[in-house]
């Protein structure tokens, strides 16, 4: 469903009512302290937490790939296999060999931008309560 204008501006309006931005300022603090604690840079890790800020906003949640992504690094890590395991097996054996290899390309495509977005997250996420 497309927002209106006027939806946008009420979501807005609640999101003040309810301190939802001094929430954000609050916990932005603590993730700067932690920050400066552990030797990350505040300046990456606060350009981290307005997307992660924007993202809530918008109501966007990880995609399915994402968590695909996700889960494996969580359980095995980096593995040589990845796109392998990644990999629609049913729909692979319907493509012709060019479909398969631009199929492959986008795949390894999208792995490495959940990767890098894996690693920024697990970066800044294991900062919240000292872990790391």
């Amino acid at each position: 469903m497309e927002r209106t204008l006027k939806m946008l501006a009420k979501e807005a309006k609640m999101r003040m009512k309810k301190g939802f931005w001094e929430r954000c300022e609050e916990e932005l603090d603590a993730r700067r302290e932690i920050a400066r604690e552990q030797g990350i840079s505040e300046s990456r890790m606060e350009r981290y937490f307005v997307g992660k800020v924007s993202d809530s906003i918008r109501g966007e949640t990880p995609d399915e790939f994402y968590l695909k992504v996700k889960k494996l690094l969580l359980e095995e890590g980096e593995v040589s296999d990845a796109i392998g395991r990644l990999t629609d097996k049913a729909y692979y054996d319907t493509l012709t060999y060019e479909e398969k290899q631009r199929y492959n390309l986008e795949l390894s495509q999208k792995y490495l931008a959940a990767l890098e977005r894996f690693k920024k997250e697990y970066e800044f996420e294991h900062t919240k309560a000292g872990q790391g």
